[in-house]
């Protein structure tokens, strides 16, 4: 094990340093999540969608494969560790994640085929589609719109779109 493997990547069982693993909304920063957090479960059990499930060392990680996050806050008033950020029940203005959809060089659309999957998922109308003269429409991210809630993930035909941090 090297120097520069966190104790939290350790307690995760990412001594390989692994990509950061997606929370639910309203989770508290990594470190202070993981510290706090009780892995009882009962998250996952909450989640409507089942999207929350059981990751490494038992935490709960978000699965988009699973649907899309419909910030029903389930998860939040499922935990009684404090894991969850409870004060978001009260403050509907504060953002459930910075978490955004990210387009990959994997995507058709920017290989030259047509394809609008992606967008047709997004409700929010996060993801336009660019004109190209004598090419296809190229995908954009309005980020600003993107609330992060991962419709546009699992439908991608050729998983180009995922899910990172934008702070």
């Amino acid at each position: 094990m090297t120097a520069t493997v966190s104790r939290f990547q350790l307690l995760r069982g990412e001594i390989g340093g692994g990509s950061k693993a997606i929370r639910p909304p309203h989770a508290l920063t990594e470190g202070l999540f993981v510290e706090t957090c009780d892995r009882s479960g009962a998250c996952v059990r909450a989640c409507p969608a089942k999207i929350v499930t059981k990751g490494r060392g038992g935490f709960p990680t978000v699965d988009f494969s699973n649907g899309e996050c419909t910030f029903c806050m389930d998860c939040v008033r499922a935990c009684r560790s404090g894991a969850l950020d409870r004060r978001a029940l009260e403050d509907e203005a504060t953002a459930a994640w910075t978490l955004k959809a990210t387009i990959t060089d994997a995507c058709l659309a920017l290989r030259g085929v047509t394809c609008r999957t992606c967008g047709e998922f997004c409700d929010s109308s996060a993801i336009r589609f660019r004109l190209v003269v004598g090419g296809s429409a190229i995908p954009e991210i309005n980020f600003s719109a993107c609330s992060g809630c991962g419709a546009c993930i699992a439908p991608c035909p050729v998983a180009a779109v995922k899910p990172d941090y934008h702070d």
